[in-house]
């Protein structure tokens, strides 16, 4: 087995909380068409178009209010509960810490749009923590994409075969395995660790 001595994280449902649902219960009040509204806020392409960088928060607002009809209060809510309701997940922060106390070289690779990433940024700690960060919307790349791992190897010298990848989400993990990561499908950091360990990682 090949030694491991790097350890790649997703952010979204790994690091920090990405609930949709609760977003938009939380800004229109709980309403019946909760699901529907998330999938059309949060899968289409105006949100995707902000995770490539494409956009900027203002100008996705502004789309978000022709295409829906969203009062700019709603809007400023709507964004507001993205952010505030990313809380972090129980242990994965204390995770990364024991990680990088046994020197091992840990790097984010997330799906993110710029204005929550500088929020996470001020909010928590652990960004500091990474060696490096590969955020889409810096990018213009997606996960799955092979080409946004590539860039993750090719800026950090990142060699798949002695990393590990984290992600909630199955498509992201088969694509960073089919790239030759070692792979976990992050459920909670307490499992996370005890795969980690099993694949000889000592921390």
């Amino acid at each position: 087995m090949s030694k491991i001595d790097t350890v790649v994280f997703d952010f979204g449902n790994v690091l920090v909380r990405w609930a949709p649902k609760e977003i938009i219960n939380l800004t229109f009040s709980s309403p019946d068409n909760a699901e529907q509204l998330a999938k059309d806020i949060f899968a289409g392409d105006i949100w995707k178009n902000l995770n490539l960088g494409k956009l900027t928060e203002a100008e996705a607002k502004q789309e978000y209010a022709e295409r829906y009809h969203l009062s700019s209060v709603t809007l400023d809510a709507l964004f507001y509960y993205v952010k505030q309701t990313q809380i972090l997940i129980y242990n994965t922060h204390i995770l990364l810490e024991k990680l990088s106390q046994a020197n091992y070289r840990l790097y984010a690779l997330t799906d993110n749009v710029k204005e929550i990433v500088s929020h996470l940024r001020e909010t928590y700690s652990f960004w500091n923590v990474f060696d490096g960060h590969v955020v889409s919307a810096e990018i213009g790349m997606m996960k799955p994409q092979k080409e946004i791992f590539q860039y993750l190897m090719d800026t950090y010298q990142v060699i798949p075969e002695h990393s590990v990848f984290l992600d909630d989400m199955a498509g992201n993990v088969q694509a960073a395995s089919a790239m030759g990561f070692k792979t976990i499908h992050f459920t909670n950091a307490d499992i996370a660790e005890k795969q980690l360990k099993a694949f000889g990682l000592i921390f």
